[in-house]
């Protein structure tokens, strides 16, 4: 028996005080209505209802049990209509881990837009470059670049992001502008290097369906997007950096782009979560906006 089905059709007889009504306004069969009554007194093992030909009235258990029944069939509608009020307006604590360029240079200068859609939500944004467990350490979702193990987390597709190489007008005046990869034999770099960061000392590019990984020597290695973008400013070497990222030191000359035609290949960005058969309204809301945020800014990303 479904008990709370049972509570509307014996809240509905009782208000209407007449199993036919009850059962014309249920859009029930009268007999249907009869017997779930009939079912939940025995449930209860309490005569609820006393029947004459004409009217049904409430015994004095019947009239106990009604107020009861009100109360939590409203509580059931409240719960539930504050969840779909939650899904026009999400709310609650969200944690959201993402790599350091993403949190600096994508999200962190749109930030204000988040919550002037989502004032409800409280953001926790995780900075880190290791691979974390969702499940085991409380996160809802999380951004990656780059192309994915196996994994039994939703895939989210963000976008594929452009890298750019650069200097800065100091670095090339005295090491000259490289013209191949080749050349870069001639050069510093410098080197970044993460947790799934293998050979920080490597450049890579791709030139049509030409890939190639060029070994740079250099005298430091970093791993903050931050610093990387300092340090190339100030001279110390050739960067592969996000056009987004650099895209005003490039336009403002503080950053020349080289080896143009020598592109590192694009990386494609993803947000996961764990498989969920209903997904949060404030994990589907962030989810949204960063998949907006990253496509209309044909954004890119740190390299490494």
């Amino acid at each position: 028996m479904d008990r709370i089905q049972a509570m509307h059709v014996f809240v509905r007889v009782a208000e209407a005080g007449s199993f036919i009504l009850a059962a014309e306004t249920l859009s029930l069969p009268a007999s249907t209505v009869s017997s779930t009554i009939k079912n939940l007194e025995k449930h209860l093992q309490v005569r609820l209802l006393n029947r004459t030909t004409r009217r049904v009235s409430l015994t004095s258990e019947g009239a106990q049990y009604l107020a009861q029944c009100r109360e939590i069939l409203a509580l059931i509608d409240h719960t539930e209509s504050s969840l779909t009020d939650s899904a026009k307006r999400p709310q609650g604590r969200l944690r959201v881990d993402m790599p350091g360029g993403i949190a600096h240079f994508i999200v962190m200068p749109n930030l204000k837009d988040f919550y002037r859609r989502y004032p409800d939500i409280y953001l926790m944004i995780g900075v880190n470059d290791r691979q974390v467990d969702l499940v085991q350490e409380g996160v809802d979702c999380v951004i990656r670049t780059g192309e994915l193990n196996d994994s039994t987390l939703v895939a989210r597709p963000l976008g594929r992001f452009r890298w750019v190489t650069c200097a800065s007008p100091a670095y090339l005046r005295e090491h000259g502008t490289p013209q191949t990869p080749g050349e870069l034999s001639q050069h510093r770099a410098i080197h970044y290097f993460s947790g799934h960061t293998r050979r920080p000392g490597e450049m890579c590019f791709a030139s049509g369906s030409e890939k190639v990984s060029v070994p740079v020597s250099g005298a430091v290695a970093v791993n903050e997007t931050g610093l990387y973008i300092k340090m190339c400013l100030e001279g110390f070497g050739l960067a592969q950096l996000a056009e987004r990222v650099v895209s005003e030191h490039l336009q403002e000359g503080r950053l020349i782009e080289v080896l143009v035609d020598w592109q590192s290949a694009a990386v494609p960005v993803t947000l996961l979560y764990p498989h969920q058969r209903f997904l949060s309204p404030a994990v589907r809301a962030f989810a949204d906006w960063i998949t907006e945020l990253v496509r209309d800014g044909h954004s890119a990303i740190e390299g490494g």
